[in-house]
């Protein structure tokens, strides 16, 4: 076999950002990276991950699996291919990219590749696990950790500005909705506003005194989806929020506290939930707490979890999204050093 070109990981996260993989079109992006590692002479799985029947995107996605030749690895990084919409073109300058998914997740993506290939030449036995899905539900996570490899460990890649996590916050999402009867506005003796008792359940959660965890931070409730009513002189007869806590332990106190706020007035329907995770540490890294979720609670097959990777979490997610190409090469060799000592 001829010997491979070093991968530049700034050339290749350009590439991977060319092709737009918001979630729910993350085929096209699959298909690339498995061509590009069994190019390479990786060992590469392509695993379906069905399209939910609300989703836009009716093609195939994948989760593209890459590993040792007849081995098991010892190590997976791994991280997402979706990006969130809309979509943006990349673009540079002498000290950044720019563009959707130059931090979340495809600069991830490509130092993860780089630094896979380094361990691969120093002779250790690791993997690569990319997955559809992320920003919405996990799909793709789920999927993975019906089939492991039999890892020790699983190096998960979000921004983390090149510091390790020592926990990462959980998400509770709910949905509450309130009912009541239409009546002409003038005669509001005659209805019963949906509206008003949502208002009302609304500034209750406002003053909750959620749950705080010291080393951690405290739990923080988003209210950020309203809906309700037909028309400014009609009574609405039915009106919804979505609200979403950052957990920072159990979901039950906060259950409790959203329903208890709820009272006679709304239903609280739970829709989601993610837990808090606590995360291994590794001596001489810098730290931080991810106040955001990850796929590490739907991969628990995949060995004792980490999470590291370059670029800020302030400007994923915005259209600002950028990330130093610096940054990028000093996590391809902050990948490499992590994993030879958790292998040592």
């Amino acid at each position: 076999m001829h010997e491979l070109e070093p991968i530049d990981p700034i050339r290749f996260t350009q590439q991977l950002c060319e092709i737009e993989s918001t979630t729910y079109f993350e085929g096209q992006v699959g298909d690339f990276l498995t061509a590009f590692l069994s190019g390479r002479g990786w060992e590469v799985e392509q695993t379906p991950v069905p399209q939910p029947e609300e989703s836009a995107g009716k093609g195939q996605r994948w989760n593209v699996y890459a590993g040792p030749v007849g081995q098991s690895p010892d190590l997976v990084f791994s991280t997402h291919m979706d990006t969130v919409p809309p979509y943006i073109p990349f673009r540079e300058d002498d000290e950044f990219i720019y563009g959707r998914g130059v931090c979340d997740a495809k600069g991830i993506i490509a130092t993860q590749v780089a630094a896979a290939e380094t361990l691969r030449a120093h002779g250790l036995r690791v993997g690569l696990l990319f997955v559809s899905g992320e920003e919405r539900d996990s799909a793709g996570a789920k999927v993975a950790n019906q089939s492991p490899k039999g890892s020790r460990f699983l190096i998960n890649g979000e921004p983390t500005d090149n510091r390790l996590a020592l926990a990462s916050k959980g998400a509770l999402r709910a949905v509450i909705r309130s009912a009541g009867k239409m009546a002409h506005s003038a005669y509001p003796e005659l209805g019963d506003s949906a509206v008003h008792k949502l208002v009302e359940v609304l500034e209750r959660l406002l003053r909750l005194d959620l749950p705080v965890t010291e080393d951690v931070g405290p739990s923080t409730l988003n209210i950020g989806q309203v809906h309700g009513g037909h028309a400014p002189n009609v009574i609405a007869d039915k009106a919804e929020a979505q609200v979403l806590v950052r957990l920072v332990g159990d979901s039950g106190p906060v259950r409790k506290a959203l329903i208890d706020a709820a009272g006679n007035l709304a239903e609280v329907d739970f829709t989601l939930e993610i837990p808090f995770v606590r995360l291994k540490a590794v001596e001489g890294l810098p730290t931080m707490i991810a106040k955001f979720t990850t796929d590490i609670p739907q991969l628990s097959n995949w060995g004792e979890p980490l999470l590291l990777g370059p670029g800020s979490i302030h400007v994923a997610h915005t259209p600002h999204e950028r990330v130093a190409k610096k940054e990028l090469l000093e996590a391809v060799d902050l990948y490499v050093r992590v994993a030879k000592q958790l292998l040592a």
